[in-house]
């Protein structure tokens, strides 16, 4: 199921209060994607995002997408802080009801050289188009079931980073990927961008879980960098985007 949000043209796949499962332009609309050279921490890169989207004489609320870089991973707790203080400027702008968040998003950490905090590596946003090709963004997700228990407890493979334990977390992501693209009516072959995140050896299993799957028919991304919250150890996320563009 996927519900309407009219204010920024683009319809959104619901999950949790600190982002969505993904966001696809409506028809007329399509989206934008904006690469920070520099990483700008997270109150700056807002404002940079603001005045951008403005710019483009478009309303705030057609943000529908971000990519955070953060330094380290959080506990539990430290993850839901931070997550209260993010949506407080999605609020100001009003994509946050208090409830529901239209806005997707992926949240990694770089194990090597990370920002001193957390800041921005790129957005998306909805803007009127001309052709009528889709395009969409699916938010990042890391071998956790969804739900309301702790991380331990809905972590596939907890902690087990054997063969066997990699492969299995590799293929649960996948088929999140899947699912969430599933429901705007996708499928890997409409993905331009796949992206993986992990500071571990997949190549064991990419053949299987991935490339005859077809989640690299456009090529995968591997960023050496871990998902957001202590033990988990694979994530991935995929768009389909036609314009992007580096500030």
């Amino acid at each position: 199921m996927t519900n309407e949000f009219p204010p920024g043209n683009y319809r959104f796949i619901p999950a949790v209060f600190q982002y969505s499962g993904g966001a696809a332009a409506n028809p007329g609309y399509e989206v934008e994607r904006v690469r920070f050279d520099r990483m700008p921490p997270l109150a700056e890169g807002f404002a940079q995002i603001a005045r951008y989207i403005q710019a483009a004489g478009r309303p705030l609320t057609a943000f529908c997408a971000c990519e955070l870089r953060s330094p380290a991973a959080f506990t539990d707790d430290g993850f839901l802080k931070f997550n209260r203080h993010y949506v407080k400027t999605l609020a100001q702008w009003g994509l946050f009801d208090g409830s529901t968040n239209p806005v997707a998003r992926s949240n990694v950490c770089p194990e090597i050289d990370p920002p001193a905090e957390p800041s921005f590596h790129a957005f998306s946003f909805t803007r009127p188009s001309q052709h009528a090709m889709p395009s969409f963004v699916i938010a990042g997700s890391g071998e956790a079931r969804e739900g309301g228990a702790a991380y331990s407890e809905r972590t596939v493979r907890y902690r087990d980073l054997s063969p066997d334990g990699l492969k299995e977390k590799v293929s649960f992501v996948a088929g999140a990927m899947e699912h969430r693209m599933g429901q705007f009516g996708f499928g890997w072959k409409d993905a331009t961008t796949v992206q993986a995140y992990t500071v571990h050896d997949f190549h064991p299993v990419m053949a299987d879980e991935l490339v005859r799957r077809g989640a690299a028919r456009s090529s995968l991304t591997w960023h050496f960098a871990r998902p957001p919250v202590i033990d988990l150890e694979y994530e991935m996320d995929c768009r389909r985007v036609l314009r992007e563009t580096v500030i």
